[in-house]
């Protein structure tokens, strides 16, 4: 549930074919379909051309700072200059589909080197898990035209982290024909395959593992990053210990969110995810439809289920009439906007049928969850969207690690009353209150002392330049702050207090 819009056009990246360079031996092939199987070892390293035509096989520290402060000044203010160097590889391995279909997905490895002492030696292992892509070919590997991969390598791999990052299953070159968005269980063994698999290829590429495994994610990636964690500590305890995770702008809370949009609170975007997360549970469980028809208008209804991810861009999805830009439900269905602000996700050309509405509804009004704070999903919904969103809502364990929730307060895409949901079940199941730190970058500094002072000063001045810079073009600057706020103002900010939450952590 995020589009970054950060531009850094000026790394690049190609993925090398399976077999070797010219000369030297290719990597070993394993055909197996066991879940986690890492298909050629070593993976593919991945050169970084470079503007002077050369292609270099590791990213200096210098070169590369320059490259992000070249891209969008006073960056590395944020991101932290780089330390170390960075050697990125390709993978591809084994996993399992929303069905427990056999398929395959890939992902990156990005190791840091160098000499200084946060770059030598064994180093702590970042899982990462990314946001909502509309972009089949979507591919954290790719340091050009990636820009979420180009954050996290400065933000951890740069300051000595290991980061494994996922394609997730559907993306890129793998074989299931849809992606199981949101669905805890899937994407969480999809996870924990792909770290498998890394850790198979970190002896052949330099990357010495500590023994210290985190977790984060942002927007969709901070559910799977949790839902993760859950697996790892319920599922996999005697495979993977855990020290720390992070979620950020996550949708845990599913059951919550999906009652409120349905409810009159629409999110933004909400006609991209909508269609993401009933494809995904469709396939994966059924019993949401009968056809796609029985929830979208006749319009939309034909081909939406191989729509996302694809080709289409956001904009493509809307200017093509794919999909509505706003409109998720009829003008006239009821009950209306729940505040003026949603009502233009209400209107003529919509994509959701009021039928469908009116049946999520019914069922919500004679079942109703989040009922009880501390036990929201005590509830038993007979509507099978409704069953399918308390399947996938996190508020149902406890984590055992320290945990850092962090988002923006006035999120429109991802609301901030799932982390505010999250967080204060946590507290109510006896999570202590040292375990949990909950960062809104949305609000003053609490004191000088304030450890996450700089991230909020640092979100104010962007938010800031970003009003100013509407009301200099005469446009609406709310307009302009919530265009931006999910996936351009929240992730450097969340990013850079997760990675001082995990080195604190990690220090103990």
């Amino acid at each position: 549930m995020r589009h970054y819009q950060l531009t850094l056009g000026l790394l690049s990246a190609m993925v090398l074919s399976a077999c070797g360079g010219s000369g030297s031996p290719g990597p070993t092939i394993d055909t197996s379909v066991a879940r986690g199987t890492l298909v050629a070892n070593p993976p593919n390293l991945v050169p970084i051309p470079q503007a002077s035509g050369q292609a270099l096989t590791k990213l200096d520290p210098v070169v590369f700072g320059a490259m992000l402060e070249a891209a969008k000044p006073g960056f590395t203010q944020v991101t932290g200059v780089p330390k170390c160097a960075i050697s990125t590889y390709y993978m591809k391995y084994t996993t399992v589909g929303g069905a427990n279909e056999p398929t395959d997905a890939t992902g990156a490895i990005m190791v840091p080197s160098g000499s200084d002492p946060a770059c030598a030696g064994p180093r702590p292992v970042l899982l990462y898990a990314h946001g909502t892509t509309v972009d089949k070919t979507f591919n954290m590997a790719n340091l050009r035209d990636n820009a979420e991969a180009t954050l996290v390598a400065a933000m951890y791999a740069a300051q000595g982290f290991i980061v494994v990052a996922s394609n997730y299953a559907g993306y890129d070159v793998s074989s299931l024909s849809y992606h199981p968005y949101l669905n805890a269980e899937q994407q969480a063994n999809d996870m924990v395959d792909s770290l498998r698999a890394a850790r198979k290829a970190f002896p052949n590429i330099g990357a010495q593992d500590s023994g210290k495994l985190v977790i984060a994610g942002y927007s969709q990636g901070g559910h799977v990053a949790m839902a993760t964690q859950r697996a790892m500590q319920t599922t996999y305890s005697s495979e993977f210990k855990v020290t720390a995770l992070a979620g950020m702008s996550g949708p845990y809370a599913m059951a919550l969110l999906g009652d409120a949009v349905f409810a009159g609170s629409p999110n933004a975007g909400g006609t991209v995810f909508l269609p993401m997360i009933t494809t995904s549970w469709q396939k994966s469980y059924g019993g949401l439809y009968t056809t796609p028809n029985d929830i979208y208008e006749d319009k939309y209804a034909a081909g939406i289920e191989s729509l996302i991810p694809g080709s289409l861009s956001f904009n493509d999805l809307f200017t093509t009439g794919k999909l509505p830009a706003l409109a998720l439900f009829a003008q006239n269905s009821l009950p209306g906007p729940s505040k003026p602000a949603f009502s233009v996700f209400f209107g003529d050309g919509n994509l959701i049928k009021t039928s469908y509405r009116n049946a999520y509804l019914a069922d919500a009004q004679a079942n109703p969850c989040n009922v009880n704070p501390a036990d929201p999903l005590n509830c038993t919904p007979a509507n099978g969207m409704r069953k399918a969103g308390v399947k996938n809502d996190l508020r149902n364990y406890v984590p055992n690690v320290p945990v850092m929730l962090c988002g923006g307060g006035s999120d429109p895409t991802v609301f901030f009353v799932s982390t505010q949901a999250t967080a204060g079940f946590f507290q109510a199941k006896g999570l202590p209150a040292a375990a949990l730190t909950t960062l809104d970058v949305d609000t003053n500094p609490t004191s000088a002392a304030d450890p996450f002072a700089a991230a909020k000063i640092g979100f104010a001045q962007v938010k800031t330049a970003t009003i100013n810079a509407a009301i200099a073009a005469k446009q609406d600057p709310a307009a302009a702050v919530a265009s931006v706020y999910h996936g351009s103002l929240v992730p450097p900010f969340c990013n850079a207090a997760a990675r001082g939450f995990f080195q604190q952590v990690l220090a103990k």
